[in-house]
């Protein structure tokens, strides 16, 4: 019996190394950058006067992400927010493996797509040592939410962790993957 691979996974080993390797000039396989973990994080504002609502936001994410979302909670007491420290304010799923590359794979292919007036992300995310962070602004994007269950509308952060050592190659890297970059203008 053939062990179960991702298609994104079987594409990256396929196609994404040699072109990599042909555009870095790379020496080695082990210097291509890979993606390393997927990061989803939802901050819900409300969640300090309704429970209810990080619940939710949880269930929703785990939804979405294919495995238990963990309920995050915040450190210190800061008034002007009227915010008691241990309570709950939002929900966190890190993906790694293969539901990493299966979460890729939706978000490029169904979700993404489903984005009002899309135009492609921006490529400004970068955070100078290869990582990406997206923000969603509706999490009704993604095909394993219910609308008419839907209460309120909240955004999120996905952060994609690579190995890769500059912004450029990381670029490469998630271009190559398929994700959607706008395309720059002559």
């Amino acid at each position: 019996m053939e062990k179960y691979v991702p298609r994104l996974k079987r594409f990256y080993h396929e196609r994404v190394i040699p072109q990599l390797m042909q555009e870095f000039n790379y020496k080695n396989v082990m210097q291509v950058p890979r993606l390393t973990k997927i990061c989803l994080n939802q901050g819900v504002g409300a969640g300090t006067t309704d429970r209810k609502l990080v619940d939710t936001a949880a269930a929703e994410m785990s939804a979405i992400a294919g495995q238990r979302a963990v309920i995050t909670r915040s450190k210190k007491d800061i008034s002007n927010f009227k915010l008691r420290a241990n309570t709950p304010i939002g929900a966190r799923v890190t993906l790694r493996g293969y539901r990493m590359y299966e979460f890729l794979d939706r978000l490029i292919t169904a979700a993404l797509p489903r984005v009002r007036d899309f135009r492609g992300i921006s490529d400004s995310s970068f955070d100078g040592r290869g990582n990406y962070t997206l923000g969603i602004q509706e999490q009704i994007i993604f095909p394993e939410i219910d609308i008419d269950k839907v209460n309120k509308i909240t955004g999120m952060d996905i952060t994609f962790v690579t190995t890769a050592k500059t912004d450029r190659e990381a670029k490469a890297l998630l271009a190559a993957l398929g994700l959607p970059f706008k395309k720059e203008k002559d």
